[in-house]
């Protein structure tokens, strides 16, 4: 059961504040995006296509994995936290058990496609985090009171709830110029999508028809019937062909078959569905090696686009999400804590990569030995609360001040 609790205001689409342009209500009337090839663009139908699923599953599956933690500032640094709100956030996001990877996926899906994702804090009487409930982006409308945003979600045809924003944890693909709409990638770039998906629907009509394309018979017909008897003749023939996997098809005498429509091979069709790749690449900033296209990857820059993903468009999503959850959670005062995923978990099944990224920090002096072995969830060494140095991994002060009296003879 859901735990709204504010005051129920009703909301329909009489109501002037909302735009009848506006995509909500597009969406609101089930219509959809019409590309210039013809075909509806919607998200099922987007969702439909490899490389857009591939992109939205990646990215959503990538922020949902990297480790959330929340910590405290001190005067030494910050310390982790491991209270009620530090679990809510790394394990369990609420009361229906929904699992904090579970719940993050589900966020970014939305704003990977629809263009927005919405979390709902339910706080306590004294203000402490409690819950966080998803909200379907399709039953949320966001309006402006005087100076201040405020979102309303339509739980039902009967009750409409109102939450203000420090009440709505809030992720935008990109804001529209009014700072209150968003834009959709998927129905922003719809000629793009729509092209792939007209790409896809002539491939699979193509293959099911035998790898036979649309063809005109001539010959010489005395009659309707006769021509209409001709055609579905062929129709047979080539399904069976197709069927039985022969070499050969045997047309009547006096018949003639010629192509109606494209020659795949003229169209490009293998050339256009790459460039389909690059263009959802473009529309998500992914490099195409994470869109499972190697056509032009070498060991080298697939290396190099590893780091562009991670430098350029990773670190936008990683940013913007802890930056909302901080102001969100925590409020504009609040100096003290503070939420952040940590980026170095996508070396999680990198054993040899993260393992020398410790070496180093710990030869460096940057990471104590306890500090490394942390990360890898292993216990504490009684000798690994001291900083090393490079040469014999060795105590800083035993460097600067000489080896301990009697260390020679340990």
């Amino acid at each position: 059961m859901w735990p709204f609790t504010k005051t129920e205001k009703r909301d329909s689409i009489e109501n002037p504040s909302v735009d009848v342009t506006s995509e909500r209500l597009v969406s609101f009337f089930g219509m959809s995006a019409t590309a210039a090839t013809g075909e509806k663009v919607t998200i099922e139908s987007a969702l439909g296509i490899p490389a857009v699923w591939d992109a939205v599953n990646f990215i959503s599956g990538t922020m949902a994995g990297l480790p959330l933690h929340v910590y405290k500032r001190t005067k030494g640094g910050r310390d982790r936290e491991t209270g009620p709100l530090a679990r809510v956030l790394h394990d369990v996001v609420n009361e229906d058990l929904v699992s904090s990877f579970a719940w993050r996926k589900q966020m970014f899906e939305h704003v990977l496609t629809g263009g927005r994702g919405f979390t709902f804090i339910e706080r306590n009487a004294a203000g402490r985090v409690m819950n966080l409930w998803p909200l379907d982006p399709a039953k949320v409308t966001i309006k402006r009171e005087g100076h201040k945003t405020v979102y309303h979600f339509k739980e039902s045809e009967r009750k409409t709830h109102r939450y203000d924003a420090s009440e709505i944890i809030d992720v935008p693909f990109m804001l529209a110029a009014d700072g209150l709409g968003h834009r959709s990638p998927i129905l922003t770039n719809k000629d793009s999508i729509g092209l792939a998906q007209a790409a896809v629907t002539y491939g699979s009509k193509f293959f099911s028809n035998g790898g036979v394309p649309p063809f005109v018979v001539t010959g010489g017909f005395q009659s309707g019937k006769a021509m209409n008897q001709a055609a579905d003749d062929l129709d047979a023939a080539v399904k069976k062909t197709t069927k039985e996997a022969r070499q050969a098809l045997v047309l009547p005498t006096g018949l003639d078959i010629k192509d109606l429509g494209a020659n795949p091979d003229k169209a490009q069709f293998v050339e256009l569905q790459r460039f389909l790749i690059e263009q959802i690449a473009r529309i998500y900033a992914l490099p195409p090696t994470f869109l499972q296209d190697l056509s032009n990857g070498t060991y080298s820059n697939s290396e190099q686009q590893d780091l562009h993903f991670v430098k350029h468009t990773l670190r936008r999503w990683v940013e913007q999400f802890e930056q909302e959850l901080n102001v969100k959670l925590f409020g504009r005062a609040n100096a003290r804590q503070f939420v952040e995923l940590n980026v170095d978990g996508i070396l999680r099944g990198d054993f040899k990569t993260r393992m020398e990224g410790y070496a180093q920090g710990v030869q460096s002096g940057v990471l104590k030995p306890n500090e490394a072995r942390r990360m890898e969830n292993r216990p504490d060494d009684p000798a690994g609360d001291m900083l090393m140095i490079n040469s014999a991994s060795v105590p800083i002060e035993n460097q600067i001040n000489g080896p301990k009296e009697g260390a020679a003879n340990e």
